[in-house]
C-alpha cells in the first residue's frame, strides 16, 4: 500500500495543488496495479499529525504500508523539492488554520533534533530529471506545518520496518498565480512526479550517489 497525503488550502488561498496531485498520484497508481490512497491533512499545527497517524493506521488495517509520501505547497518555487530533512521545531511565521501560531515550539517533545526521510531521494531526483519533470533535492522543509507533519509521519516510522516515508513540495498551479507573476506546474505534471517518486522508491532499498545539495 502507498498512501499519499497532501493539504487543504491555507493563508487565504481557495485551492492547494498538493491534494489535488495526490489524488490523481493514487489514482494513477492504483489504475496500474499499484494499490494507493490519498489523504487530506488539515493544515493544523498538532492535529495535522494526528490525523496522519490515523490515515496511517487505517492504511494499516488492510495490509502493509510501504511507502507515505507527504505532500505540500511551496509557493514561488519552480520545482518538486525532494525534501531530505524534518527538524524537531515548530515556528510560524503565520497563523495555521486553526489560528495557532507556535514559535520554537518542538514538533514532539524530547524527540531527536531531526530526521531524515528514508525515501531515495537522489534516485528519485534521477528518475523525476531523467522525465523531464523540474526537480530537485532540498534541504529544509521550513518550520510551518508542512515540516511539522514531515517530523510527525518520520517520528510515527521511527523503529519500525517495511514503511518508508518523504515529504515533497511542490509549486503553485497555474491557476494560483495571476498573471504568471510566480512559478507554477500543471496539476497533471505533480501527480506524475509523485508517481515516479512512488515507483522509484518502491523499486530502490539502496540510494544513489548523486551530487545535490547545497552551498547555503
Amino acid at each position: 500500500m502507498i498512501l499519499l497525503t497532501g493539504f487543504e488550502p491555507f493563508g487565504g488561498e481557495s485551492f492547494n495543488p498538493s491534494w489535488a496531485a495526490a489524488q490523481q498520484a493514487a489514482d494513477a497508481l492504483a489504475a496500474a496495479g499499484l494499490p494507493a490512497t490519498a489523504v487530506l491533512l488539515p493544515v493544523e499545527f498538532g492535529s495535522s499529525g494526528e490525523v496522519l497517524a490515523a490515515a496511517l493506521a487505517e492504511a494499516r488495517t488492510h495490509g502493509t504500508v510501504d511507502l507515505v509520501v507527504a505532500v505540500g505547497q511551496a509557493g514561488g518555487t519552480e520545482q518538486l523539492a525532494l525534501e531530505r530533512v524534518a527538524v524537531n521545531i515548530d515556528d510560524a511565521r503565520i497563523p495555521d488554520n486553526a489560528g495557532h501560531s507556535p514559535i520554537d515550539v518542538p514538533v514532539a517533545a524530547g524527540g531527536p533534533a531531526a530526521y531524515f526521510a528514508t525515501l531515495p531521494v537522489k534516485a528519485c531526483l534521477a528518475a523525476l530529471s531523467g522525465a523531464g519533470i523540474p526537480a530537485g533535492v532540498s534541504q529544509t522543509a521550513g518550520t510551518f506545518v508542512c515540516n511539522h507533519v514531515f517530523y510527525a509521519l518520520m517520528d510515527q516510522l521511527s523503529g519500525q520496518t517495511g514503511t518508508r516515508g518523504g515529504f515533497v513540495h511542490v509549486p503553485y498551479a497555474p491557476e494560483q498565480v495571476a498573471g504568471g507573476t510566480a512559478p507554477s506546474m500543471d496539476v497533471a505534471r505533480m501527480a506524475r512526479g509523485l508517481e515516479i517518486i512512488a515507483r522509484t522508491a518502491l523499486g530502490t532499498t539502496t540510494d544513489i550517489p548523486l551530487a545535490a545539495g547545497a552551498t547555503h
